[in-house]
Protein backbone atom coordinates (compact mmCIF):
# COMPACT_ATOMS: atom_id res chain seq x y z
CA UNK A 1 0.00 0.00 0.00
CA UNK A 2 1.31 3.44 -1.40
CA UNK A 3 1.94 6.24 1.45
CA UNK A 4 -0.82 8.58 1.20
CA UNK A 5 1.03 11.67 1.25
CA UNK A 6 -1.58 14.14 0.14
CA UNK A 7 -3.87 13.18 3.24
CA UNK A 8 -6.92 12.34 2.29
CA UNK A 9 -8.11 10.97 5.93
CA UNK A 10 -7.41 14.13 7.29
CA UNK A 11 -9.04 15.91 3.94
CA UNK A 12 -12.26 14.01 4.34
CA UNK A 13 -12.61 14.70 8.63
CA UNK A 14 -12.28 18.51 8.01
CA UNK A 15 -14.83 18.23 4.76
CA UNK A 16 -17.15 16.35 7.31
CA UNK A 17 -16.28 19.41 10.44
CA UNK A 18 -17.04 21.93 8.14
CA UNK A 19 -20.60 20.44 7.31
CA UNK A 20 -21.29 20.63 11.49
CA UNK A 21 -20.23 24.26 10.68
CA UNK A 22 -22.31 24.95 7.97
CA UNK A 23 -25.25 23.43 10.17
CA UNK A 24 -24.16 25.15 13.14
CA UNK A 25 -24.27 29.01 10.97
CA UNK A 26 -27.95 27.79 10.27
CA UNK A 27 -28.86 27.51 13.58
CA UNK A 28 -27.01 31.07 14.95
CA UNK A 29 -29.14 33.05 12.44
CA UNK A 30 -31.96 35.53 14.27
CA UNK A 31 -35.02 32.70 13.09
CA UNK A 32 -32.72 29.49 14.52
CA UNK A 33 -33.33 26.22 13.22
CA UNK A 34 -35.71 25.35 10.50
CA UNK A 35 -38.74 23.41 11.10
CA UNK A 36 -37.79 20.08 13.03
CA UNK A 37 -34.20 19.93 13.14
CA UNK A 38 -32.39 19.80 16.20
CA UNK A 39 -28.69 18.54 17.20
CA UNK A 40 -27.07 16.22 19.34
CA UNK A 41 -23.42 17.00 19.46
CA UNK A 42 -20.98 14.75 21.32
CA UNK A 43 -17.81 15.62 22.01
CA UNK A 44 -14.34 14.75 23.74
CA UNK A 45 -14.53 16.71 27.14
CA UNK A 46 -10.90 16.77 27.43
CA UNK A 47 -10.30 18.13 24.27
CA UNK A 48 -7.89 21.06 23.56
CA UNK A 49 -9.48 23.93 23.65
CA UNK A 50 -13.18 22.43 25.02
CA UNK A 51 -14.94 24.86 27.84
CA UNK A 52 -17.23 23.51 30.08
CA UNK A 53 -17.78 24.09 33.79
CA UNK A 54 -15.47 21.85 35.82
CA UNK A 55 -18.42 19.67 37.19
CA UNK A 56 -19.32 18.51 34.09
CA UNK A 57 -15.76 18.04 33.10
CA UNK A 58 -15.23 15.86 36.38
CA UNK A 59 -18.59 13.82 35.60
CA UNK A 60 -17.89 13.42 31.95
CA UNK A 61 -14.34 12.58 31.57
CA UNK A 62 -14.43 11.12 28.15
CA UNK A 63 -17.46 12.14 26.47
CA UNK A 64 -20.56 14.45 26.73
CA UNK A 65 -23.73 14.78 24.37
CA UNK A 66 -25.61 17.98 24.22
CA UNK A 67 -28.25 18.84 22.41
CA UNK A 68 -29.50 22.37 19.95
CA UNK A 69 -32.68 22.64 20.19
CA UNK A 70 -35.48 24.99 21.71
CA UNK A 71 -33.35 26.44 24.23
CA UNK A 72 -29.71 27.45 23.71
CA UNK A 73 -28.19 30.97 23.65
CA UNK A 74 -25.81 33.30 21.67
CA UNK A 75 -24.47 30.26 19.69
CA UNK A 76 -21.39 31.66 17.88
CA UNK A 77 -19.75 29.86 14.58
CA UNK A 78 -16.40 30.33 14.44
CA UNK A 79 -14.10 28.74 11.89
CA UNK A 80 -12.25 26.38 14.32
CA UNK A 81 -15.36 26.26 17.33
CA UNK A 82 -18.36 27.18 18.22
CA UNK A 83 -19.41 28.71 21.66
CA UNK A 84 -23.16 28.59 23.10
CA UNK A 85 -24.50 28.88 26.18
CA UNK A 86 -26.52 25.96 27.82
CA UNK A 87 -28.45 25.72 30.76
CA UNK A 88 -26.76 22.95 33.54
CA UNK A 89 -29.02 22.47 36.88
CA UNK A 90 -31.08 25.06 35.92
CA UNK A 91 -27.77 27.88 35.89
CA UNK A 92 -26.64 28.84 32.55
CA UNK A 93 -23.14 28.15 31.20
CA UNK A 94 -21.13 29.58 28.17
CA UNK A 95 -19.53 26.27 26.72
CA UNK A 96 -16.88 25.96 23.83
CA UNK A 97 -16.49 23.54 21.55
CA UNK A 98 -13.50 22.97 18.73
CA UNK A 99 -14.67 21.06 15.82
CA UNK A 100 -11.68 18.66 16.89
CA UNK A 101 -13.31 18.01 19.71
CA UNK A 102 -16.45 16.41 17.94
CA UNK A 103 -16.75 12.75 17.99
CA UNK A 104 -20.85 12.54 16.47
CA UNK A 105 -23.44 14.79 14.82
CA UNK A 106 -26.66 13.71 14.64
CA UNK A 107 -29.50 15.63 13.30
CA UNK A 108 -32.73 13.03 14.76
CA UNK A 109 -35.58 15.06 12.23
CA UNK A 110 -33.60 13.74 9.10
CA UNK A 111 -31.70 11.15 10.21
CA UNK A 112 -28.44 12.91 9.34
CA UNK A 113 -25.39 11.93 11.70
CA UNK A 114 -21.92 11.65 10.92
CA UNK A 115 -19.33 10.00 12.91
CA UNK A 116 -15.67 11.45 13.28
CA UNK A 117 -12.43 9.56 14.11
CA UNK A 118 -11.03 9.09 17.40
CA UNK A 119 -8.02 11.20 17.06
CA UNK A 120 -5.96 8.80 19.95
CA UNK A 121 -3.11 9.91 17.85
CA UNK A 122 -3.87 13.59 16.70
CA UNK A 123 -0.35 14.39 16.53
CA UNK A 124 0.10 11.58 13.81
CA UNK A 125 -2.90 13.29 12.01
CA UNK A 126 -1.53 16.12 11.46
CA UNK A 127 2.02 14.93 10.46
CA UNK A 128 -0.12 13.25 7.71
CA UNK A 129 -2.32 16.19 7.05
CA UNK A 130 1.19 18.45 7.30
CA UNK A 131 3.43 16.06 5.29
CA UNK A 132 6.63 15.69 6.88
CA UNK A 133 7.08 19.53 7.66
CA UNK A 134 7.22 20.61 10.90
CA UNK A 135 -33.30 24.04 25.04
CA UNK A 136 -32.86 22.91 28.45
CA UNK A 137 -30.74 20.76 26.57
CA UNK A 138 -30.15 17.43 27.27
CA UNK A 139 -26.78 17.69 28.71
CA UNK A 140 -28.53 18.91 31.99
CA UNK A 141 -26.29 16.55 34.50
CA UNK A 142 -28.09 13.81 32.88
CA UNK A 143 -26.53 11.51 30.01
CA UNK A 144 -28.08 11.56 26.38
CA UNK A 145 -28.78 8.26 25.00
CA UNK A 146 -27.05 8.20 21.75
CA UNK A 147 -29.52 8.31 19.11
CA UNK A 148 -29.84 5.85 16.29
CA UNK A 149 -29.74 6.74 12.76
CA UNK A 150 -27.77 6.87 9.56
CA UNK A 151 -24.59 7.56 10.24
CA UNK A 152 -21.41 8.14 7.93
CA UNK A 153 -18.58 5.86 9.17
CA UNK A 154 -14.99 5.95 6.70
CA UNK A 155 -14.39 2.31 8.16
CA UNK A 156 -16.46 1.23 4.85
CA UNK A 157 -13.56 3.01 2.34
CA UNK A 158 -10.83 1.78 4.41
CA UNK A 159 -8.26 -0.99 3.14
CA UNK A 160 -8.01 -3.75 5.67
Amino acid sequence: MADDLIGYEQLMQDAMRSVVRAALTQAATPRGLPGKHHFYITFRTHAPGVVIPDHLSARYPDEMTIVLEHQFWDLEVHADRFRVILKFNGQPHPIVIPYQAISRFFDPSVKFGLQFEHAANEAAQRAVAHGPRASAPAAEEEPTPQPAGAVVSLDAFRKK
